[in-house]
């Protein structure tokens, strides 16, 4: 089993999670969050840490923190000089960056963490962060073809620096062999660069290379040499589905599919019992935005949030007799959870209106949940998304990590020291051959 670690800006992942006690509500500005959320990820032995970026305000913050807050690659560089193992991943898109800063930038990382980084390679969606870059948004083709230019372009100027072309010979006076450095001299319909680029090969050769897995773009990505994908199957189901679609396109491209690893978010909610799980969940709730959150997903079940006690079972009678008709894949959760008794409140605490799976109750249940995953065959990780920061991090580190190693499921110490060995992957330094 594969695990990466996710903390949105800081935070855990419920809306609420800033006001939690104990928490730093100024997370998504301090540096020393990021650091010691590092520091448990690597006591937690996983094979990496990941950050995401929106590069602007992407959503209302009257109640709640920014989606990103510091440079994810600024952070990087300083959780690099505080941990010695744990891996660094980063999303970068190919909508709003060139492709020699990227590929600088992150050899340079590479480098500070001695061969520990990861690119999530991503386009940037949300109008609020294009319009902080372009004068209008590139047209969805557009967009994906720039992004697979500059794909090309970065792993390109990563091989421009062959492996034998620093030579450091002090007696000699030899510094490099400059006969080796390839200008790449690429040119697409949407980028360009020449390259070569200014810097060597790290102690893994590159970083390693994640893509998102939503959509059929994501599928033609991966299968030419992307090495993980982060997906986020709203549940076991769609997570197989997902995994054996991903095979048949990775066979297509005459690749096996045990080259890639598959990351499946899933949100953790700790404690003693199921029942306390869900009502420390039910706190996270009520210090979000409660009431909306009562009217969605009554307006989902179809009942009317005013008429019911959300703290009792929804009578049978008052429920449709079946789920409504609706595009939102989550109905027929939420509406199978009242089927069975839960209140309003209870339904939510289950996670139905987030878009990740949720692991509720012991660590016995939470490992159990994962185990269950793992074996069904889903492309063998996990991103764990803590509810609720630094605090919910370290009871999945402390509770969760010893059960699923007793188990024989995850490692018991670091084997290698760059990202590369964590996963299994070879030595890599730019474009698959052929």
């Amino acid at each position: 089993m594969h695990l990466t670690v996710q903390m949105a800006a800081g935070y855990g992942v419920e809306p609420g999670s800033w006001r939690w006690p104990g928490e730093n509500p100024a997370a998504f500005i301090d540096v020393d969050t990021f650091v010691k959320a590092g520091r448990i990820a690597e006591r937690g032995l996983v094979d990496a840490f990941f950050m995401d970026d929106r590069p602007g305000i992407t959503n209302d913050l009257s109640g709640e923190p920014p989606h990103s807050g510091l440079d994810p690659l600024v952070v990087l560089a300083a959780m690099a000089a505080a941990t010695e193992r744990v891996g660094l991943v980063a999303s970068v898109s190919t909508s709003v960056n060139e492709p020699y800063t990227i590929a600088r930038q992150l050899r340079s990382l590479d480098h500070l963490s001695q061969g520990r980084m990861g690119w999530n390679v991503v386009t940037t969606n949300a109008p609020a962060a294009l319009q902080n870059y372009l004068a209008s948004a590139p047209r969805p083709e557009h967009k994906h073809v720039r992004a697979r230019e500059v794909w090309q372009a970065v792993l390109a100027l990563w091989g421009s620096w062959p492996d034998d072309a620093l030579l450091l010979d002090v007696a000699a006076g030899r510094f490099a062999a400059m006969h080796r450095l390839r200008p790449i001299n690429f040119r697409g319909r949407h980028v360009a660069s020449r390259g070569p680029l200014g810097l060597p090969p790290s102690p893994q050769g590159m970083p390693v290379v994640f893509a998102p897995g939503d959509g059929p773009y994501g599928f033609r990505f991966a299968a030419p040499g992307v090495e993980a994908v982060y997906n986020q199957p709203l549940d076991l189901a769609a997570a197989r589905r997902y995994w054996r679609t991903l095979s048949e396109a990775l066979r297509r491209q005459s690749r096996a599919p045990d080259e890639v690893t598959v990351f499946s978010s899933v949100v953790t909610s700790l404690a003693s019992s199921e029942r306390e799980a869900l009502d420390r969940r039910a706190a996270l709730d009520a210090l979000g935005n409660p009431q909306a959150r009562l009217r969605q997903l009554a307006a989902m079940l179809g009942v009317e949030a005013g008429q019911l006690d959300p703290d009792r079972p929804i009578p049978v009678q008052r429920l449709p007799q079946r789920v409504p008709a609706s595009a939102d894949p989550r109905a027929q959760r939420a509406y199978a959870l009242a089927l069975q008794g839960w209140s309003l409140h209870d339904i939510l605490a289950h996670g139905v209106l987030g878009h990740h799976p949720v692991a509720i109750g012991t660590p016995e249940q939470v490992a159990d949940f994962l185990e269950a995953w793992f074996r069904a065959d889903i492309g063998g990780g996990f991103t764990i998304l803590p509810d609720a920061g630094l605090g919910a991090l370290t009871d999945f580190v402390e509770q969760v990590v010893p059960i699923l190693q007793a188990r024989g499921l995850f490692r018991q110490r670091y084997t290698g020291q760059t990202l590369r060995d964590h996963l299994g992957l070879p030595y890599r330094n730019g474009p698959v051959p052929g």
